[in-house]
């Protein structure tokens, strides 16, 4: 087994772009990535060899992301911290905004694991191969998988498949 350093400097990126594709948020993303290798170095005894090593390392993130999510939820956010939502000046703004929203909306109705291929890769940034490890999956896969994907959003929407 590498030491822990090597392992850091291989797999860092993509834990990070993994969580950052799930939580859209670069500080969060960062954070969740050094409590993930801190928790790998913890329980680096029970890694048998099963899986990849990167995609070992991106359950435990993506459990940490899930234990962040169940403690926001949780935590009530106080009148006085709400952020302000900066509202759009411009009837262009608020159309792109519309539109955003409205391809989001259809994102999040595609199955589960199409849903997850098309966050990792466009909010994400991940190649084909990475989206593959992190899924425990073939790159081929995870390209048919993001084409179909497209081409289901851009047919105008997310029908469940038959």
């Amino acid at each position: 087994m590498e030491d822990m350093d090597a392992i850091y400097r291989r797999h860092a990126h993509t834990v990070y772009k993994f969580l950052l594709a799930q939580c859209r948020d670069p500080d969060l993303a960062e954070e969740l990535t050094q409590e993930t290798f801190y928790q790998a170095v913890r329980s680096i005894g029970r890694f048998d060899g099963s899986c990849k090593l990167s995609v070992w390392l991106c359950q435990i993130a993506k459990h940490l992301w899930y234990q962040q999510l169940r403690k926001r939820q949780k935590a009530p956010v106080p009148l006085d911290h709400v952020p302000e939502v900066p509202v759009p000046s411009a009837e262009d703004g608020l159309l792109e905004q519309e539109g955003r929203l409205a391809l989001l909306r259809q994102i999040h109705r595609l199955p589960e694991l199409q849903r997850e291929v098309v966050y990792l890769r466009a909010f994400g940034g991940l190649s084909f191969r990475e989206i593959g490890d992190v899924l425990d999956r073939t790159e081929a896969w995870a390209r048919v998988t993001f084409y179909r994907s497209k081409e289901k959003l851009r047919n105008g929407g997310a029908e469940d498949e038959k």
